[in-house]
């Protein structure tokens, strides 16, 4: 059975009318290698017209805020496969009871990665966790980078993403990093702000009471979402 690769897709055939020669013909099968193996993971949930929509929208949005398009169809493959995992929620096909939680702020570069990487890797599977930008950067803080390496967590490979509604649907608990009035609000679910420093412009030294200031707030959320048994 085939799968998503986590780094970069092999080329396959192109994807739509667009599909030419040169750096355009290369997207357009990246994408589409991207959408093929994107519907067969999600077969039995997402009809293939939806899957290739999701691609062709997160390429679209990637493309619209990066200033560099290095491996855009790489990163678009990875948001589309979350915006989809967060579509399967909504619909009622994911039947586990594993709380979601959205990290969101500005640029989904500092303080929500941080948030993202810490909480997943004290949960250990045991919650859903995702992050998002109200106008997502090109790249994660090289300052956050270092500083979460001196704990032992890997943010090398880790990318800014684009806000959307499925993602808030989708999520238990929304919890905003100063992203002000971009995230939009649904009845029924549970929004946290987080008053935190943005690392933005600040040295490692300078960004290490900051992320440990969220490692002290992800603690105390998990202990709320899954009790220790």
């Amino acid at each position: 059975m085939s799968h998503l690769p986590p780094d970069e897709p092999s080329p396959a055939r192109g994807f739509g009318a667009n599909a030419g020669v040169g750096v355009t013909a290369d997207v357009d099968r990246l994408l589409d290698h991207a959408a093929t193996e994107l519907t067969r993971r999600f077969a039995d949930a997402v009809p293939p017209e939806t899957v290739r929509a999701h691609v062709r929208a997160s390429y679209d949005e990637l493309v619209a805020s990066a200033r560099v398009h290095t491996h855009l169809p790489v990163l678009a493959a990875r948001a589309a496969r979350q915006r989809l995992e967060s579509l399967t929620a909504n619909s009622g096909a994911r039947m586990d009871q594993t709380p979601e939680v959205l990290f969101v702020c500005v640029h989904n570069a500092g303080r929500s990665q941080m948030a993202a990487a810490l909480l997943q890797h004290h949960a250990r599977g045991r919650v859903t966790v995702r992050s998002a930008g109200s106008t997502p950067a090109d790249t994660v803080n090289p300052a956050v980078v270092e500083a979460m390496a001196e704990v032992g967590i890997d943010l090398s490979a880790a990318f800014p993403k684009p806000l959307t509604t499925e993602a808030v649907r989708a999520a238990t608990v929304v919890i905003t990093m100063g992203c002000g009035d971009a995230c939009p609000v649904f009845p029924g679910k549970r929004y946290l702000d987080w008053q935190v420093p943005d690392p933005a412009g600040r040295s490692v030294e300078e960004v290490r009471p900051i992320r440990d200031e969220i490692d002290r707030r992800v603690r105390a959320l998990l202990a709320e979402l899954v009790p220790a048994t």
